[in-house]
């Protein structure tokens, strides 16, 4: 395998994904990509209130895909829901000390995800589904 062509965030991503799995106590989820294409991404959210206290992914894909997953789920633990609506695929980019030209999509497919999982929360809050659902102390 040729890493040549990535930053050592890139490959540390890669080789040691962080939160990778499903998220056992999301309330968001976005799923973005195709098999079909190659790259798909969820990402799982757990939010309260408007703070992201947790964040997961299952990432079909390559090098460059699991590494922009997991650098956003890391990059959003503790963000606000603004914040994270404002996050760009080029602030993922930028932490992972950069991207080969022909792997911008990934990071893309990252900010995407994202942006799908709080669209999914807010549409649930804004539907009631959220209204009565406290985890049992």
């Amino acid at each position: 395998m040729q890493h040549t062509d990535y930053s050592a965030k890139v490959i540390d991503h890669f080789m040691n994904p962080r939160n990778m799995g499903e998220l056992e106590n999301a309330n968001a989820v976005g799923t973005v990509g195709s098999p079909a294409c190659g790259d798909m991404m969820d990402i799982y959210l757990e939010v309260e209130g408007d703070e992201i206290v947790d964040a997961s992914f299952k990432t079909f894909g390559c090098t460059a895909a699991i590494a922009n997953s997991s650098m956003m789920t890391e990059m959003v633990k503790g963000m606000s829901l603004a914040d994270a609506e404002n996050l760009k695929n080029r602030d993922i980019e930028e932490a992972l000390d950069g991207l080969p030209p022909h792997k911008i999509h990934c990071s893309t497919l990252a900010a995407d995800a994202l942006h799908e999982a709080i669209k999914s929360y807010k549409e649930r809050v804004a539907s009631g589904a959220e209204e009565g659902e406290v985890a049992a102390s």
